[in-house]
């Protein structure tokens, strides 16, 4: 029998790849949810949606965390639920103001790891100035929870006039990456296979609100943010040449992959373009604003390493390319199938 490398689109069963922020998750997102819940606001299609609320404009965004391990270098599953949900709000612009917290317990699981959980949560939510102002719990039998599984819904204010959405792209934007790439992905992936290196690579897990913020403050013309997760900086970038409809143009040399992590990504057989990140971000903004905004974002822990990457093109294609280290260029592709499973 003959197997095809390319997933197929259409499934009665759901995959693994279905929750890799790939071609099936878009398909699924496509084919089921969205054309069943299509309303208005849902087609924002964006990390939060946005909408007016007594005179206010709130953002509210929810999430679920499935990791394994449930603790690795740089983070635990606590702390990364509060900083994937307080970036979710930053990627729209958004101060982070109030989290839910719903936990899934499987029987047996340890108490203790529970409240080392619970207590990285409280100090994610203090650091990031968002509070935690309900939750529930509920308990499985074992051997059907993993453990724990993490469900957020954040809400925050949008203090500016902005419409922060990929159809505000436009040609001739720079394209500004906050750091290094694949360090999340990497790190989940040595801790849960064992994997030794000269240095322990730690997770990127972090906190944007703070350094996204400013670049409001002074009033700088930003388009489009996009964090990146699942499916990492290659498929945040076809998300967005698709809703916005151009051409976008990335620079191989300009990104920064630390080389413990290219190395494993070699070893593993990984593309670091496709690997998860869980404090970093994209962010679009005029050219003639980019020094500024390269400028705001380094002054912050988190955009030490910011860069300008590449630029939108006035070409209507939808397409993703980059330009590599020797001079030829390539055709960016969203994740096909999956690489890391479980990393957020």
């Amino acid at each position: 029998m003959f197997n095809c490398p390319i997933p197929k689109s259409d499934h009665e069963k759901i995959l693994l790849g279905h929750g890799s922020g790939g071609v099936l998750m878009h398909q699924l997102i496509e084919k089921v949810f969205k054309k069943t819940f299509e309303n208005p606001l849902l087609a924002q299609n964006h990390d939060s949606t946005v909408l007016d609320f007594s005179g206010a404009r709130l953002a509210v965004t929810t999430d679920s965390y499935v990791i394994h391990p449930l603790f690795f270098p740089g983070g635990d599953i606590g702390s990364l639920a509060v900083h994937g949900t307080v970036n979710d709000l930053a990627m729209s612009g958004a101060k982070p103001l109030y989290l839910t917290v719903g936990f899934i317990l499987e029987e047996g699981f340890a108490v203790e790891d529970l409240r080392r959980i619970v207590q990285s949560m409280q100090n994610a939510a203090e650091e990031s100035n968002i509070q935690i102002i309900a939750g529930d719990t509920k308990v499985v039998d074992r051997g059907k929870g993993d453990g724990v599984f993490i469900n957020t819904t954040g809400i925050g204010v949008v203090e500016h006039a902005l419409n922060i959405s990929p159809r505000s792209v436009q040609p001739g934007d720079a394209i500004i990456l906050s750091g290094d790439i694949g360090r999340h992905g990497i790190a989940i992936m040595a801790q849960r296979e064992g994997l030794q290196f000269e240095s322990t690579i730690e997770s990127d897990s972090a906190s944007l609100s703070a350094m996204i913020l400013p670049l409001f403050q002074k009033k700088i013309d930003v388009h489009c943010l996009r964090d990146l997760t699942r499916g990492g900086l290659a498929t945040a970038l076809n998300e967005i040449a698709q809703d916005s409809g151009f051409h976008i143009t990335i620079e191989e040399n300009e990104i920064r992959v630390e080389e413990q992590v290219r190395g494993a990504c070699e070893i593993l057989g990984l593309d670091p373009l496709y690997v998860a990140n869980e404090g970093r971000c994209i962010v679009f903004v005029p050219a003639e604003q980019a020094a500024e905004t390269l400028s705001t974002l380094r002054e912050h822990q988190q955009g030490r390493q910011a860069v300008a990457i590449g630029c939108v093109s006035e070409i209507q294609d939808k397409r993703v390319t980059l330009k590599s280290s020797l001079g030829t260029v390539r055709i960016i592709d969203m994740l096909s199938g999956e690489q890391l499973p479980r990393i957020c």
